[in-house]
This record gives structure tokens, sequence and C-alpha cells, in this order.
């Protein structure tokens, strides 16, 4: 009796945000190789929602016609497109599913902590998550966490301020956070290089994280893994 063939994987498809920034489409690509180095057994493509080709929808009409997908956002909080753009894209491929975005999660955490300490983090220094910003209420909610996370592995309160769609505005939560004598900090909570990154530089903070990921370094190996958990979840 011959045995059934088992299903093909998902293609893994990699979406994110998508950006004219050089530096940061080089970033994103590593975080992409990576995953696809971590798992040589699945098939891995990247897509985006804004700004730069393939989007969602032609990537999944490239593929085989039985193959399935599942869509990893590379988003770190659910807001309008996981819960639009992707979801309306996986609608209309049957097979298609999409997975939870990237954030919150204790990793995310641990990434902003290395990035402040590698920029020299004082124990006084006032410290606020730069966070892109959602009108989706969840998915400001989840910056929350993020940023009640970092506070508790710095022993300090952090507040968080957003460059976009949600308060308080970045600016205004690090002008808020001034005392003299005392150094305001901004842990950027974004993914890669770009427009909100550039914003993120220009809030008035005294010093100023990268983003997660950077064009001439290695995909942390905590984002890959994460990308992979959320592909099998």
């Amino acid at each position: 009796m011959t045995s059934p063939v088992p299903a093909p994987a998902p293609v893994l498809v990699a979406v994110a945000h998508g950006t004219s920034s050089a530096a940061g489409r080089s970033a994103i690509g590593s975080l992409v190789a990576a995953v696809a180095a971590r798992r040589p057994d699945l098939t891995v493509r990247a897509a985006f929602v804004d700004v730069q080709p393939p989007d969602p929808a032609a990537v999944l009409s490239s593929l085989h016609d039985d193959a399935p997908a599942r869509l990893v956002p590379l988003l770190l909080s659910a807001g309008y497109h996981v819960y639009v753009d992707l979801a309306e894209a996986a609608e209309r491929v049957p097979g298609t599913t999409v997975a939870p975005a990237l954030g919150p999660d204790d990793r995310l955490a641990d990434l902003l902590r290395d990035r402040l300490v590698a920029a020299g983090l004082r124990d006084d220094d006032a410290v606020v998550l730069g966070a892109a910003g959602s009108s989706q209420a969840s998915a400001v909610a989840d910056c929350e966490r993020v940023a009640a996370a970092l506070g508790r592995r710095l022993g300090r309160t952090v507040v968080a301020g957003y460059l976009s769609a949600a308060e308080p505005k970045l600016a205004d939560a690090v002008a808020a956070q001034r005392v003299p004598g005392r150094r305001v900090v901004v842990a950027t909570y974004l993914l890669a290089p770009g427009f909100f990154a550039d914003l993120a530089g220009r809030s008035g903070a005294d010093v100023v994280t990268p983003p997660l990921l950077l064009p001439h370094e290695p995909a942390p190996e905590a984002l890959v893994e994460v990308v992979v958990e959320r592909y099998l979840s």
C-alpha cells in the first residue's frame, strides 16, 4: 500500500513594512536571509505592505498552485497592516494563514536593553521607548507592555512615545522627562533604519539608540528565533 504523500510545509512569506532607505532594505534583507538559513527546509519569500514591491498578493500569486503559505509579519505590533492588509491578502488565497506580529516579546526587550548598554546608558538616564505608533489600541497597548518589560530589565520606569497615530508623541515624551543634569535616552523600538528611525533621531533626546536591525550587522539570533516561532505558532 502506497503511503500518502505528506503535505508540503507552508511557504514562509516574511512581510515587512517596506522603506525607501537603502540601509533599511539591506537590514530587512539580512533578517529574511537569516531566517532562510535557519530553516533551509522551508521556502522563504519576502513581501512588503508599502513603499516597495513585491506586495503579499504578488508573492502569493507567484507560488505554485498547491503551495500553502503563512504570512509572517515583520512588524513589532499588530495594527492595521496585520488586521486588514495581511488578513485580506490571506482571504483571497485559500490555504494562506497569518502569523502573529513579532511583538510584544521579552526577547525584543532584551535586544532593546542591549542597544542601550552599547550606547552607554547611565544609571541616572531617563529612558523613553520610541515606537512607530498605531491607530489600533491593542497595538499601542503592546508597545506599553514592551516599555514595561524594558523597565524591569533596567530597574527604572520606561515611558513610551510614538512617532505617528498615537499619543504621546515621542518628542513630547522626551520633553516631559527633562530634568536639569539628567540625560534623556530613546530606546528605538523600530525594526530597521528608515523614515521613522530618522524621526526618532530628531526627537530631542540626548542619545537615540539604533533600530533592532542594522545593515552592517548580522540579524540578531533572538530576532531570527522570534520570526521562526511566529511561523510555527
